[in-house]
């Protein structure tokens, strides 16, 4: 259920513009007689329509993730809250200026936000945001703990780049396939790597966990 959740508003904005980009003159339209206040002249075009209104979509979309987490009386991860600030000041310039540049920049920010807690907060502070989250799940020796923090912490600057380079030399669409397919794709591989490194130095009772008969 938390999977879904955390993937909810990429799946939504995925959607939202492949729908409106088969259907563009009926999405200008649409945005213009709906969103035009929201929007600089007041006017949409039809190349610009999907990515806006797709960007509509995953703000409400990440608002709504967090109102709905509080209403329940869930804590909500400080990620979560980088993300709805990226994606609601970036999307917000992105609908206004009528500029997808913005929308873009989005995924690199949080990649480089969480690059960046983990290394401050590992080389600076002296904390290990992995082992405080997989910790009580597996025991590694620390040197381990250190390379897979380092690691991560460079997998998401990596990202960041990757996700400009695509953003601004391919189409949007070929963007938005990259945002779905290629960051999940990539970040599954990139745990399945890391999951066979970490295997050599798991014990035995982290690979054979007792049940608890109650």
């Amino acid at each position: 259920m938390k999977i879904l959740l955390d993937f909810l508003p990429i799946l939504l904005f995925f959607g939202t513009f492949k729908y409106t980009e088969s259907h563009k003159d009926w999405a200008a339209a649409f945005a213009t007689e709906h969103l035009g206040f929201l929007v600089d002249g007041g006017q949409v075009a039809v190349a610009e329509a999907p990515v806006m209104l797709a960007t509509v979509v995953v703000v409400i979309a990440s608002l709504a993730q967090v109102a709905w987490l509080k209403s329940r009386g869930k804590k909500v991860d400080l990620m979560l809250w980088i993300s709805l600030g990226l994606v609601v000041v970036l999307g917000g310039l992105t609908i206004w200026l009528h500029s997808e540049t913005f929308i873009k920049w989005k995924p690199t920010g949080l990649y480089w936000a969480m690059g960046l807690s983990l290394l401050i907060s590992q080389t600076f502070l002296g904390r290990n945001l992995l082992k405080l989250v997989m910790g009580q799940q597996m025991t590694l020796p620390e040197p381990v703990w250190h390379r897979l923090g380092l690691a991560w912490a460079a997998f998401f600057a990596a990202m960041g780049l990757l996700n400009l380079w695509v953003a601004f030399n391919f189409s949007t669409a070929t963007w938005v396939n990259f945002k779905l397919f290629g960051g999940i794709g990539l970040m599954l591989l990139f745990t399945l790597v890391q999951g066979l490194y970490i295997s050599r130095y798991l014990t035995a009772e982290d690979k054979n966990p007792v049940k608890d008969p109650g």
